[in-house]
């Protein structure tokens, strides 16, 4: 089928602290594990979860539809662990993989509290962008984040990324609509593929 690959693409980035790769099925507990950890930090800062994305169970069928979008490249799920591929420490998702004229997609993530202030996030969203602009060759990356999560904006700024506007009211978040600043980055050395 056009489009559709046979097999989820296996991806597996290290760094110099972590391994940053893309999720797959045998994943559910370790997901599990991070959210249920995880889950009163995150809170403020995520929609609304469902006690499904605390159980093993539920991630399992979660992650079948996220290899199915691997598959069809529509989204990039990323997990960053340890170096030893133990615990996630957080997530980092590619998701709505546009191609044709656009060559965009949007970018979301989070980091397990103990992990905070260690650079870590940096360090994990730095090669998984890398990956996305030069092997999914998207020319544009958009993020974007609450305005009191300054940490988060910092973040995005540190990596590159421009503030393009204000959202009133744009997304659903803890059970309440929030205001959200855009923000993007694009490549500038995009050019289109050789088709020769």
């Amino acid at each position: 089928m056009f489009g559709y690959r046979s097999a989820a693409p296996k991806v597996r980035l290290s760094t110099d602290r972590l391994v940053v790769r893309l999720v797959h099925e045998r994943d559910a507990w370790r997901l599990a594990d991070y959210y249920t950890e995880n889950r009163a930090f995150l809170k403020p800062w995520e929609p609304v979860r469902d006690e499904s994305h605390c159980y093993p169970s539920g991630w399992q069928a979660r992650l079948g539809l996220i290899t199915d979008m691997h598959k069809q490249g529509s989204a990039f799920y990323f997990i960053v662990m340890d170096p030893e591929e133990k615990e996630v420490r957080g997530v980092a998702n590619f998701s709505n993989v546009l191609r044709g004229s656009f060559h965009a997609c949007y970018l979301g993530y989070s980091l397990g509290e103990k992990w905070q202030g260690q650079g870590m996030m940096f360090e994990a969203l730095q090669t998984a962008i890398r990956y996305m602009q030069r092997q999914q060759r998207m020319h544009r990356i958009m993020a974007n984040y609450m305005p009191h999560n300054q940490r988060s904006g910092s973040l995005l700024a540190r990596l590159g990324f421009e503030k393009e506007g204000y959202a009133k009211d744009y997304l659903l978040i803890d059970g309440r609509w929030q205001d959200h600043v855009l923000t993007a980055l694009t490549c500038q050395a995009w050019t289109p593929e050789r088709r020769d």
